[in-house]
């Protein structure tokens, strides 16, 4: 008969059962894969410097080159983000950073290893030719998959639309209409999907201000069967171009090229991007210092999410994460030369109805007392009037809000209180 301590050495204890030699790995070992996964909870680091390193890159690719000039381009900015690897592990614009070389390496067909050279200086773009006639910008000979809409059975259900729109101090609606208004400084990814990626870079608006807005945004198109070769727009204060970063204004030489195209709506204030291959409106505009963005799109291209990524990180889908989110009703007025009731009537002249837009344009002047966050709340709702497909939800109230909030709330605390439990069972286990 065995002794009691050979039983209880045989009899497995409760815990992480796992298929392998060993059986299950050691409470300390389940603890240091919890820790890393920890780690990795998304954040915006100060010291993280990816930022610089794309600034560089855009800076070196501005004007249109030989294509070894553009690889040697992207070899250094390749060098520059691996660099910043130790610190930037949990930095979301890191992360689309890397996505984003692959891609412009393969399209181009570029070598990892060759020649690098220091970023030249941004040097103008060439005159933009004149525009071609009406026909060739409008005539429909891609084939019907470069048509998203055309390409569906002529019975078909019509596919569901969706909207997100980013604006002012920043205020975020998401594509499921959450509305929430956030700090979200530095570089966030509002979208990455199979088809575009779309990152915004928020900077303070005032010294010292937790008031951040906009200044720069970056739109990668993906290159799309026999319709569109990739293509980069870049907009950010006082720059806001009608072409892509290459200088072309549709998507390349292929059959379907104009089913990708910028439409310059008003010179340095108003584009609109038009990529009818995946049914999708992207409207960017400049509003005094800042940028606003707003999109229009399919559902199944919302979804389209690429293996083993995780669309938790992307604002627009998920909205931001709870720590980096602001009650806009704790905002009073004070250093901005506004109060509350003289910034409740300047908004009104543009948004009679008090719904989110309007208080998120009272917010904005409470913080900022930058009167031109009034237009950019007016055209963020104009907007959603062209972009939205359902008209009974132009308008989000405050009712609306603090029930999309509650249930994010409730899907936090039951994530953290998961995270409690595990680490419960570390502790017992040691």
């Amino acid at each position: 008969m065995q002794s009691q301590r050979q039983r209880s050495e045989g009899r497995p204890r409760a815990g992480w059962m796992v298929m392998g030699k060993r059986g299950r790995p050691s409470a300390l070992e389940v603890c240091r894969v919890l820790a890393v996964f920890l780690s990795l909870f998304p954040s915006v680091t100060l010291q993280c410097k990816i930022l610089k390193c794309n600034s560089e890159f855009w800076a070196s690719t501005t004007s249109s080159g030989p294509e070894e000039e553009f690889c040697t381009a992207l070899r250094a900015y390749n060098n520059c983000v691996r660099r910043t690897a130790r610190t930037c592990r949990g930095d979301l614009a890191y992360h689309s950073a890397q996505h984003g070389i692959e891609d412009l390496m393969s399209q181009h067909n570029c070598s990892k290893e060759g020649p690098t050279s220091q970023p030249r200086p941004r040097t103008p773009l060439p005159p933009v030719p004149p525009p071609l006639p009406p026909d060739s910008q409008e005539r429909s000979d891609g084939p019907e998959v470069c048509h998203y809409e055309r390409s569906f059975p002529r019975n078909a259900a019509q596919p569901n639309f969706t909207h997100c729109g980013f604006f002012g101090d920043p205020h975020l609606r998401t594509f499921g209409d959450d509305f929430q208004t956030c700090k979200v400084e530095g570089a966030w990814p509002l979208i990455h999907n199979k088809y575009l990626s779309v990152q915004v870079t928020n900077t303070p608006v005032l010294p010292g201000s937790s008031a951040t807005a906009t200044s720069k945004l970056t739109i990668i198109f993906k290159n799309f069967q026999e319709c569109v070769d990739q293509k980069m727009y870049h907009a950010e204060t006082d720059e806001l171009p009608a072409a892509f970063a290459d200088g072309s204004k549709n998507g390349g030489e292929r059959h379907g090229a104009n089913a990708l195209r910028v439409v310059e709506k008003v010179p340095g204030q108003h584009v609109e991007i038009q990529a009818r291959y995946i049914g999708t409106t992207v409207v960017v505009r400049q509003v005094g210092r800042y940028l606003t963005f707003a999109v229009r799109m399919p559902e199944d291209v919302v979804r389209s999410v690429e293996e083993d990524d995780n669309q938790d990180l992307y604002l627009c889908l998920h909205g931001c994460p709870a720590n980096q989110r602001i009650d806009f009703k704790k905002v009073v007025g004070g250093s901005s030369g506004f109060t509350y009731r003289a910034a409740k009537a300047k908004c009104k002249e543009r948004l009679p109805v008090e719904d989110l837009y309007f208080q998120s344009c009272v917010f904005d002047l409470l913080s900022s007392g930058d009167i031109n966050f009034t237009m950019a709340a007016y055209y963020a709702l104009e907007d959603v009037k062209m972009l939205h497909s359902n008209s009974k939800r132009y308008h989000i109230f405050e009712k609306d809000a603090f029930t999309n909030m509650a249930a994010s709330h409730m899907t936090t605390q039951h994530f953290l209180f998961k995270i409690f439990v595990v680490l419960l069972g570390c502790v017992l286990a040691l």
